[in-house]
């Protein structure tokens, strides 16, 4: 393989990382526990590349209001660190304001900066005659409950769609990334017990459809391990390509008091 060709796996692998622990912080935070905190829930993750540690993310949960309404904020922050920053400087920022019965999307923001990339875009939701209004594509017809990128995990948990929803088949759930509107497919995939360092805990096996591409070995190469009692993640591992890929929790607070078991 050539440098050029080293050079572009990584960086996608890079993007991808990030992307992908943006999603796992959200499946999870279902637990009433977390989304009925009357102030602020933050959740900071380690990312690993094989032994090297290569970025960080951060989930914050607040309440907040809007329009008048009681709603919920997501802010959710991934970046590079160390060596992996000084290559590629990946800060990507998500931010979400939801209905707190609902959970359906008030307003979303993608803010994306990866080495010499930029995008930024600001959606609004009108669901009573599902449309939206992106800064990018302007005002446009959606499919019903249109969710975003960052409010479709907790969506998917606080609709119970894992009790509801027998193992194995894929729940389908319109999405909208940036200012692209696809569908997405998630399935939840028994029980596994996973040692930490807070013990073994059961945890639900959650996997989204994904395409089989230059970054993943397999189409069911992502996995996302869920604690079964509170729907906090526990880790995910990504089998890539090039080498295998894992976030794990590394701090768990509700205003201010650290959370040390589950």
């Amino acid at each position: 393989m050539n440098p050029e060709s080293i050079y572009d796996h990584s960086i996608q692998h890079v993007r991808f990382m990030h992307i992908m622990l943006f999603s796992v912080m959200l499946v999870l935070l279902g637990s009433s526990q977390v989304l009925n905190a009357k102030n602020k829930a933050v959740l900071t993750y380690n990312l690993k590349y094989g032994i090297i540690k290569g970025g960080e993310a951060k989930m914050i949960i607040t309440d907040t209001v809007y329009n008048g309404k009681k709603a919920i904020h997501y802010f959710m922050e991934g970046r590079t660190t160390g060596v992996t920053d000084r290559l590629f400087r990946v800060h990507n920022i998500y931010e979400s304001i939801v209905d707190a019965q609902t959970y359906l999307p008030y307003k979303a923001i993608r803010n994306a900066k990866e080495g010499n990339y930029r995008y930024y875009n600001e959606v609004y939701f009108f669901h009573r005659n599902d449309s939206i209004y992106s800064e990018k594509s302007g005002g446009i017809k959606v499919p019903p409950k249109l969710l975003d990128f960052l409010s479709v995990f907790f969506y998917f948990v606080n609709q119970d769609f894992i009790g509801k929803t027998p193992r194995g088949r894929y729940i389908e759930l319109p999405v909208i990334n940036g200012h692209d509107i696809s569908i997405m497919k998630i399935k939840h995939d028994g029980i596994q017990t996973i040692n930490t360092d807070l013990g073994d805990v059961a945890s639900y096996i959650l996997m989204p459809e994904v395409d089989k591409g230059r970054v993943l070995k397999s189409s069911d190469g992502l996995l996302f391990y869920i604690s079964q009692n509170d729907k906090v993640p526990i880790l995910f591992d990504l089998d890539l390509r090039l080498g295998s890929l894992r976030a794990v929790l590394s701090s768990y607070t509700i205003n201010g008091k650290e959370i040390k078991s589950f």
